[in-house]
């Protein structure tokens, strides 16, 4: 009984929503969808039949494009639209950051996986950027997130605060589940670290890539794995003796050279247990990844 890992399938696309449907059946196995399936309750519907038809346990955590409010899709916005994500996934089985955290038996095991929810609050940027002017720096290269204009904080008055109530509830959760004296793999769509965002295309995008809250959940919450999405720059890391995968499909275009290759869905799955064995000094070179 395996444990595999895949994020950003974008299903607004028709070439990911057909790429999908050649996923393998691992009848023992579970797999984790690390957000950014798509806009829409019917992208959810499509990622978590396909998920659940072929793998025996599944997670998912919310992205930013789950949280989209797409003025002619639906009327609602921020928690609201997080909530009908939640009663999608509950009705096909999927746990949830709002579930008890799955008790993993299986390879690599005994573990616990803990599903979180962060969002971001504009704190990575450099130290001589101020939040004031974050927005403005980043709009000098050109780069504005349409989270801006789609993704709203409702009820809250700002992502940042809500990115702070979520912050204190999880590390709530994230406490209880580390007295267990069992390993966690913390999964959410977002890095925890800023040291780990690499997007060379589109440096000053970081704003919207997390928050330094979460920088030593690694080891504050006893982790084994660490999984991500969000950069569309799959890599493994290591550090301080964890392992941090970033396992984002992307867009078409971005993943092009892996069907160009005659690979499909199934060599971007990533295998997160049992996995590979920890270097000696707990720290190891960045590992790409095109696919595995």
């Amino acid at each position: 009984m395996k444990l595999f890992a895949v994020g950003d399938l974008h299903l607004s696309y028709q070439a990911n929503r057909e790429a999908l449907e050649a996923l393998d059946s691992h009848p023992e196995d579970g797999l984790i969808l690390c957000g950014d399936i798509g806009e829409t309750v019917e992208h959810l519907e499509i990622a978590f039949k396909a998920a659940t038809r072929n793998f025996k346990e599944v997670v998912w955590v919310p992205g930013n494009h789950e949280l989209y409010s797409v003025p002619v899709q639906t009327a609602l916005r921020g928690e609201a639209k997080y909530n009908q994500c939640i009663e999608v996934a509950r009705r096909y089985g999927v746990r949830t950051p709002e579930d008890d955290y799955l008790r993993w038996e299986g390879e690599g095991g005994p573990a616990i996986i803990a599903p979180i929810f962060t969002l971001y609050d504009y704190s990575f940027r450099p130290g001589d950027v101020s939040r004031e002017g974050a927005l403005k720096w980043a709009e000098k290269a050109e780069t504005v997130a349409t989270d801006e204009y789609l993704l709203h904080p409702d009820p809250y008055p700002s992502r940042e605060a809500w990115c702070t109530a979520l912050v204190a509830k999880t590390e709530q959760k994230l406490e209880a589940a580390a007295r267990e004296g069992v390993p966690l793999i913390i999964v959410n769509h977002w890095p925890l670290r800023e040291d780990l965002v690499y997007i060379p295309r589109v440096p000053r995008f970081s704003l919207w890539c997390g928050t330094k809250l979460t920088n030593d959940w690694h080891t504050r919450f006893n982790a084994k794995v660490v999984i991500s999405g969000h950069l569309h720059v799959p890599r493994t890391d290591w550090k301080d003796g964890v392992r941090f995968e970033e396992c984002s499909v992307g867009y078409p275009k971005q993943w092009e050279e892996v069907r160009n290759a005659g690979k499909d869905i199934n060599y971007l799955l990533r295998e997160i247990l049992p996995g590979p064995n920890a270097p000696e000094s707990g720290f190891s070179t960045t590992q790409w990844r095109r696919w595995g």
